[in-house]
């Protein structure tokens, strides 16, 4: 499977971490991916043609999942943050699933399939167009997101001493709008790090966790494996798939 990122920078990358494409030519392929903390708008193209739109929400297990032989992706992976922008859609209720949309959802059925440069720009397009109508997403949550990407605190009372919003607020908004807790958006957050140390064999345990069994606790919870077992990576089944090299 053939894998490709188009990275975000400036103000839109406070509502979208990147744009992704894959393509299946002649083999399906079974993949796990791993909660990261983002959500996703994904497109499936069969012969140049849309066959399916769908949305998921913010993933808190592993997910398995199947590439179709012949098929085109093209897709965002949204920050939380992204949902002020998106029309009555109810991220809490996707949490650990996904929909199908409409094939015109955001105007994307009136696009020609074959360049995926098109597609990133179209969707910028209606997120600036939505910035500039909604103009309803608060500094606050703005820093608040921008410090738990920094990946630096995992800590539900620092981070919100740090940002100056108190802790219960910050559960309350967590809870209705993406229907998990600070908290555990927080573990994820630091698992989905973790999981790329350990890929890498640079994680040392000291920097996140509490102690081995900690460690090793959460690591399970959210991957379903070990450590040594995603260390293992066998088959390249353990993937987010920000780890798939193009080839």
């Amino acid at each position: 499977m053939k894998y490709e990122e188009i990275k975000i920078d400036g103000y839109l990358s406070n509502f979208v971490k990147c744009f992704w494409t894959s393509e299946t030519l002649t083999k399906s392929s079974d993949y796990t991916i791993l909660p990261d903390g983002y959500f996703d708008l994904i497109v499936e193209i069969k012969n140049k043609k849309i066959s399916s739109v769908k949305l998921t929400g913010i993933w808190t297990v592993p997910i398995d999942i199947k590439t179709e032989i012949e098929t085109d992706v093209f897709a965002v992976r949204f920050k939380p943050l992204a949902i002020e922008l998106l029309e009555n859609i109810n991220l809490k209720a996707l949490l650990n699933s996904s929909i199908n949309l409409r094939t015109d959802f955001i105007g994307i059925d009136k696009l020609a399939f074959d360049n995926f440069k098109d597609f990133c720009k179209h969707i910028e397009h209606y997120l600036k167009t939505r910035i500039e109508k909604t103009k309803t997403v608060s500094d606050l949550k703005i820093r608040l997101f921008n410090e738990i990407f920094k990946k630096e605190v995992f800590k539900v009372q620092e981070l919100s001493e740090k940002i100056f919003w108190t802790s219960r607020q910050i559960n309350r908004y967590f809870n209705l709008t993406f229907g998990l807790s600070l908290k555990e958006y927080l573990n994820i957050i630091r698992c989905n790090q973790t999981f790329k140390d350990i890929s890498k064999n640079r994680h040392t345990l000291q920097s996140n966790y509490f102690d081995q069994s900690h460690f090793i606790k959460e690591i399970k919870k959210f991957t379903g494996a070990t450590p040594t077992e995603l260390k293992k990576n066998e088959n390249d089944r353990f993937l987010q798939l920000s780890t798939i090299k193009a080839f």
